[in-house]
């Protein structure tokens, strides 16, 4: 059942890559056909632009991700016990040690992040720290040595990375069509050249961003049930997770968390459920403990 669960939100994640990629290249499209109408020439643009973003990004996303979070990093001598949980779940997981920080804040919560098993870092708050005890730490580093077992981190980063070109291009294209628009002259122009100018108009302006949040949303939830799955597989004991699950699912918001890094923490540091669970960047808590308990 766990390895079942495991292999089949492998599939999702790549399942929703794809579909990145797919909505990349249409909104690409469509700033192409708003320029030029050359669909391809846009695409070209969208491609070669979120490549050169990426290799930008993930040169050291984990510096700049603890920066932005207030991360303070330390040693073994600093906390010992936490120290060696983290150590004994990477070699669990077969992963180097990642770098450990701290973040001053009394709300119980945690994420990792980086480009890679080599390039990781975990960060835990203050709050997790002193409310949770060593089994329901376990279970919550276990996740997110799974995170980043799994490159997780590296996924996130590149669906940051294509949502951010996404809107780049979105943001572009309704600058062009603002100011060359109204100035084009369409009365040579058949129906379905007009057609597939509307549908060029609102798919890049305003569905394909929309769409890329959606399956940037998607991809988070997927990852958070994998990494669920992979702490168990790690601690044996799907108890310790719920536990700390059901503590931090209940306590209050944290005090000034990075938005853009919400979706990294093992639980929405914002607890600002919207009136649809598609924007969610988390999977509801109840869910994600039913699942543990039917390991």
């Amino acid at each position: 059942m766990l390895y079942q669960q495991i292999a089949r939100n492998k599939r999702k994640t790549a399942f929703l890559l794809v579909i990145f990629l797919i909505i990349l290249a249409l909104v690409g499209g469509g700033l192409g056909y708003l320029i030029n109408g050359e669909p391809l020439s846009g695409i070209a643009i969208a491609l070669i632009g979120s490549l050169i973003y990426l290799f930008i990004v993930l040169q050291n996303p984990g510096n700049l991700v603890m920066s932005m979070n207030h991360g303070r990093e330390i040693h073994e001598e600093d906390d010992p016990e936490l120290w060696h949980i983290v150590e004994d779940m990477s070699l669990a997981g077969q992963i180097p040690m990642p770098r450990v920080f701290i973040i001053n804040d009394p709300s119980p919560n945690a994420f990792a992040t980086g480009r890679d098993p080599k390039h990781s870092y975990v960060a835990v708050t203050s709050g997790l720290r002193d409310k949770l005890n060593r089994s329901e730490l376990e279970g919550v580093l276990g996740h997110e040595i799974s995170h980043i077992r799994n490159y997780d981190i590296l996924v996130s980063t590149i669906g940051v990375a294509l949502a951010a070109v996404i809107s780049f291009i979105s943001n572009f294209a309704s600058r062009i069509w603002w100011w060359t628009g109204s100035d084009r002259d369409d009365k040579d122009s058949s129906p379905l050249e007009s057609i597939l100018k509307v549908v060029a108009i609102i798919f890049t302006l305003i569905l394909g961003p929309l769409a890329a949040g959606l399956a940037q949303m998607a991809l988070s939830r997927n990852r958070e049930y994998l990494a669920d799955a992979g702490s168990v597989e790690l601690t044996r004991n799907p108890q310790g997770l719920i536990s700390a699950l059901k503590k931090i699912s209940n306590s209050e918001p944290m005090k000034d968390p990075d938005p853009s890094s919400a979706g990294l923490y093992i639980e929405n540091p914002l607890h600002n459920r919207g009136l649809s669970s598609l924007f969610d960047t988390h999977p509801p808590t109840a869910d994600r403990i039913k699942r543990l308990e039917n390991m």
